[in-house]
């Protein structure tokens, strides 16, 4: 293998790691050791880029951690080297091919930010969700006879009375839990207290809002498809803690198109002055033979951070009691010391902080007084109860006073969500943010932590403040979100972005939106302005599926294709669809229109976008215990995403085909 070929290829992700080099050299020759039987291939370099690249997360990231708030130089793109060289100094190679498991559970509820809708919670299931002592001692019992590999999902989520073992408590940050390409793991892998060990309380509040599939519909009835996109990847970076803690998600934790846009896609830049490129592909559906698969994917303008419009930056920080815990406010503290690296002396910052009661622990200052940056974000302490309407009030009185008129206005709310709103309720804070965002100042969230974790509340907030949402479980997605993709995240290049695609009965017999179940639309709100619809940042990509029952000789409806009259192919203009795109430009109330005619021509060879999409979507059905794909298949998905890693510089496809292998052992684990 051509360990120079390795280190160019990490050389492009971060430069500085050439200072590194030797002791680069060193630890892929030791991983290759490790593996000498595996094959030099492709996908095998891919899986030992991202290992390298995960090596900082292990089990002494507090020592790293203590460099990264404390000295600059282990911050942004010296970090990574510098880390590295730690982490191998701290007795990282004798465990380079290990396998190693995140954090995480989850119950699901549905609420909603208005206070409108009703919430369920876990006592509310079919399992019973009280745990009174009695019942907890009469299934650690019956857990004491059971072998771990034989619980059920749901079963894993209830029990704790198998702790995972301190050795492997602290590898338990790490976000790669890489296998070689020939390696797999198998049910016994979960036997060793794995399953079962969720979470150390007795009990779990976490909350998510009930998703019901989308449906199939006749273009005959129901021509238009109409919905907002949506480039949140809370969903896959939480459904990772799940796994990574050795437990399935439960079906509402998982957003099928938040999973597909995690990850990024080779679709072309705009030409022009467009902000976005319009790509439409039609191929043979994965799971159902009788099936077509749509995509359609839209790109946005790469729009460098230095070349941004000046930023107002308010941090909104929980700071109450509920996040003490090592994955919430710690990680959040090494997050936010990253992000102030890449901040420029033009920028302005300000922090304020809730428990109690909410404070201004940082007046505005430039980007460029790090010092003072990097000393507030020290002093933060967890305690106390949770103050969360006072402290959105204060941020964002905060950003209205330091607000750029033709800047980025931004406030980045760093919470679990588990917050009391305080003396204004639920409806006048909805009032609040939506006001802020007509005036420019938008909202982004970014979960942490698990037991208590309210991701219903988050995402509900991140929609009314036009802003994004992230799950943030380890420091690797911390440095996903705030430094590679930092322009998308801090600059939205469009607002209220909508899609409406009007199908043709000639070749559609029925079709199926996946995903999106919570981002539907009227199809008479396309139109209207005043509708809010989704955000979308610089550089960033949405990207969509539909399922397609071909047409099989049903009679035509009106709009544009009224004058057809029968449901023969050669009398359909050779339009399977048409797509509507409107959108408007950042500041503007009037949107814009872009149209594009959908071919009824199939892929014969789909492209690697529409292979690793389907894929995704396929493991998010199989996730969700879907009703459309009765013949989805954990394997197939494998085999699929195992043709389909591309090039795969920050090694995300490669921790996805790792998290497929998890997921087959649990389902195999759990009999499901």
């Amino acid at each position: 293998m051509n360990i120079n070929e390795i280190l160019e290829d990490l050389y492009r992700i971060d430069p500085s790691l050439r200072n590194e080099e030797a002791e680069l050299k060193k630890l892929i020759d030791e991983l290759i050791k490790s593996r000498p039987d595996a094959e030099p291939d492709a996908d095998f370099k891919a899986r030992l880029k991202a290992e390298l690249l995960s090596k900082m997360e292990k089990k002494d990231h507090k020592k790293v951690s203590f460099f990264i708030m404390h000295r600059k130089a282990f911050v942004g793109a010296a970090g990574l080297a510098a880390a590295l060289v730690l982490v191998l100094t701290f007795a990282v190679r004798p465990e380079l091919s290990r396998v190693f498991r995140g954090s995480g559970a989850a119950e699901s509820a549905e609420v909603g930010l208005s206070g409108q809708e009703r919430d369920y919670t876990a006592a509310e299931d079919s399992l019973p969700a009280v745990r009174t002592e009695n019942k907890n001692a009469q299934r650690k019992e019956e857990a004491a006879d059971k072998p771990a590999k034989q619980l059920s999902a749901p079963e894993a989520v209830y029990l704790s009375e198998a702790p995972v073992p301190a050795a492997e408590m602290k590898r338990m940050n790490s976000p790669m839990g890489l296998v070689m390409a020939d390696e797999e793991i198998s049910a016994d892998y979960f036997d060793e207290g794995m399953i079962g060990a969720a979470e150390p309380e007795d009990f779990n509040t976490e909350e998510y809002r009930r998703i019901y599939e989308n449906s199939f519909y006749s273009p005959a009835e129901q021509p238009l498809s109409t919905f907002s996109i949506d480039v949140d990847t809370a969903s896959y970076s939480n459904v990772r803690r799940f796994l990574n803690n050795g437990s399935l998600p439960y079906p509402d934790s998982v957003r099928i198109e938040e999973l597909i846009n995690y990850f990024d896609y080779d679709y072309p830049q705009p030409e022009g002055s467009s902000p976005f490129s319009l790509n439409t592909e039609l191929a043979a559906c994965p799971w159902n033979e009788e099936s077509l698969l749509l995509m359609v994917g839209l790109q946005g303008k790469t729009v460098e951070f230095e070349e941004i419009p000046e930023s107002n930056i308010v941090f909104l920080i929980d700071s109450s009691g509920s996040m003490q815990d090592e994955n919430k406010l710690p990680l959040l503290k090494q997050a936010m010391a990253m992000l102030t690296e890449q901040l420029r002396p033009e920028d302005r910052v300000s922090i304020v902080a809730y428990a109690g009661s909410a404070g201004l622990v940082l007046p505005p200052v430039s980007g460029n007084d790090k010092d003072a940056i990097f000393e507030a974000i020290d002093n933060l302490d967890a305690g106390g109860s949770t103050a969360g309407g006072e402290g959105i009030e204060l941020a964002y009185s905060v950003a209205t006073e330091n607000l750029f008129k033709n800047g980025n206005n931004r406030i980045i709310l760093a919470t679990d969500g588990d917050f009391n709103v305080g003396a204004s309720s639920e409806g006048e804070l909805t009032r609040l943010i939506e006001s802020k965002r007509d005036q420019g100042i938008y909202l982004t969230v970014l979960g942490f932590g698990m037991g208590n974790y309210k991701d219903s509340r988050m995402e509900s907030l991140a929609d009314k403040g036009n802003g994004n949402y992230a799950y943030i479980d380890t420091l690797n997605e911390a440095r996903k979100v705030l430094v590679e993709g930092l322009s998308g995240t801090m600059f939205t290049i469009a607002s209220d972005v909508k899609i409406q695609i009007e199908f043709n009965p000639a070749y559609v017999g029925e079709y199926r939106l996946i995903g999106y179940e919570n981002r539907v639309m009227d199809a008479r709100d396309f139109d209207d302005d005043k509708k809010d619809a989704g955000e979308i940042g610089a550089g960033h990509s949405v990207t969509a599926l539909y399922e397609i029952k071909p047409a099989a000789g049903m009679e035509t409806s009106e709009l544009r294709y009224q004058t057809l009259k029968t449901a023969d192919g050669a009398e359909g203009n050779g339009e399977l669809g048409y797509l509507k795109f409107r959108y408007k430009n950042p500041g503007e109330i009037e949107s814009l229109l872009s149209e594009k005619v959908i071919g009824s021509s199939m892929a014969e060879n789909p492209s690697e976008n529409l292979r690793f999409a389907s894929a995704v979507a396929e493991w998010g059905m199989i996730l969700r215990h879907s009703e459309h794909a009765p013949e989805a298949s954990i394997e197939h998905v494998i085999n699929a995403v195992k043709k389909s890693l591309g090039e795969d510089p920050y090694g995300y496809r490669a921790e996805f085909l790792t998290l497929l292998y998890k997921t087959r052992a649990l389902m195999e684990a759990s009999e499901y």
